[in-house]
């Protein structure tokens, strides 16, 4: 971080200050989607890392003159938004997958570039070799890319180990990275990411390992708040999803799920039958799966990123989706195959240009909305009293715009509790000053 403020400091002058205050749950429909809560003018106080106070800059003036040693950061009218929630994404891994980029270019497809030994099992490969020291550099500078943007807390996936032991160390390099940097995380369980090649003919031997041996371990380590299964015909049936989350469930776990991206298969039903916390990509899912969803209070988590960089056209419903009441939640999906993007603005972009979503839905989806699908919305994912003061400060004078400039290098001023944070790489920064470039 390369400021601190110690004590009290307040941010005055925010041309429209997105304060997302007063919701108790996640917001559900169009109405409550909409309204973003915004002061025009507004101002924050903050004290030791949490928002003390909240209102128009004028209001609070009289009591900021009675503030002793008071730092001011003044927004200049520019907009204040809090720190976009990413609540899908594969962090930690090594290699690179440039060349799948090109196969797709030239005609295959996801699927088959999988079934010739790419895909999951290509990163897979690169991960398991990593040290843990090795794998914590590279994951440490991911997180940078997501704090240049905005982006304050995410959630993790393990999922590129496929292994006892490597699972265990992606998820210690995430606990790590929570540790390392300022960004906030929360860790989730994806050994049913794909059947690894070593078990290609023994899936069995593989879901029982991670019943008997990794969900476990995982358990006695504290290691993940989550457990996410990639339920489709080229990862895990129906039947093996349910067995897997029974588990995970019954270890404490909370359930996220991977549905539907392909083919509408009961996978947002069965999310919905084990109360799982969010159902992600749904790409395909149709209106009895919209419906089961709405009836169990199930999250859908978009990740619109995928669809654009897969070169597909199919989107999820996210109409119909808000229409029918459902809390729904924008994410990046970052990973090294399918969506190599960590820019929330891009994802809202999309939500807006592809799934018709207003701008101020795809901020509500990617802050207040998505922080509660990570059982986060009690301190993060609003500006108002007695939360962590987790904000931006955009370049822009309208938050429509944060959708709305899809390839501009929006670079804001990020906050995590109460701390501003250094977005720019130390590594980088000395070799240009030092002339080594």
């Amino acid at each position: 971080m390369s400021e601190a403020f110690s004590g009290k400091f307040a941010v005055v002058h925010c041309g429209q200050l997105v304060t997302m205050a007063g919701a108790p749950r996640a917001r559900r429909g169009p109405a409550e989607m909409r309204e973003l809560a915004i002061i025009e003018d507004g101002a924050m106080l903050i004290a030791d890392g949490v928002i003390e106070r909240v209102g128009a800059t004028h209001a609070l003036r009289a009591s900021l003159a009675k503030e002793k040693n008071i730092g001011i950061i003044d927004a200049q009218g520019c907009v204040v938004t809090p720190g976009f929630v990413d609540a899908h994404t594969h962090i930690a891994f090594t290699g690179s997958r440039a060349a799948e980029f090109e196969q797709r270019i030239e005609g295959k497809t996801y699927r088959q570039i999988a079934a010739a030994g790419g895909g999951i099992a290509n990163t897979m490969r690169a991960t398991r070799l990593a040290t843990e020291e090795q794998l914590l550099e590279q994951t440490c500078r991911h997180a940078q890319w997501f704090l240049r943007t905005g982006t304050t807390t995410i959630e993790a996936k393990s999922g590129y180990g496929l292994s006892l032991e490597a699972e265990l160390k992606i998820l210690r390099v995430i606990r790590s990275l929570g540790q390392k940097m300022p960004l906030r995380v929360a860790p989730t369980l994806l050994a049913a990411h794909t059947v690894p090649p070593e078990f290609q003919q023994d899936r069995e031997g593989y879901i029982a390992l991670i019943l008997k041996d990794i969900l476990p371990q995982v358990q006695r380590e504290n290691l993940a708040r989550f457990c996410d299964v990639f339920c489709d015909e080229h990862a895990f049936t129906l039947a093996e999803s349910r067995t897997i989350l029974t588990a995970a469930k019954q270890a404490g776990l909370g359930l996220r799920m991977h549905v539907e991206q392909f083919a509408a298969d009961g996978g947002a039903a069965l999310a919905a039958e084990l109360g799982a916390a969010t159902a992600d990509h749904l790409e395909c899912t149709d209106v009895q799966g919209i419906a089961a969803l709405a009836r169990s209070n199930v999250q859908p988590v978009l990740v619109p990123a995928s669809v654009f960089c897969l070169g597909r056209s199919h989107y999820p419903q996210a109409r119909a989706m808000i229409d029918a009441g459902l809390s729904v939640v924008l994410a990046t999906d970052f990973n090294p195959g399918s969506s190599p993007t960590t820019s929330m603005p891009f994802v809202m972009f999309l939500a807006c240009q592809q799934m018709k979503m207003l701008p101020c839905e795809a901020l509500t989806a990617a802050t207040i909305n998505a922080a509660y699908s990570l059982g986060l919305g009690d301190t993060v994912g609003s500006l108002e009293p007695g939360k962590a003061a987790d904000f931006s400060i955009h370049e822009f004078k309208d938050h429509r715009e944060l959708a709305y400039f899809a390839a501009v290098p929006n670079l804001p001023q990020v906050f995590i509790a109460g701390q501003r944070v250094e977005t720019c790489p130390e590594t980088f920064s000395r070799a240009v000053l030092q002339g080594e470039l």
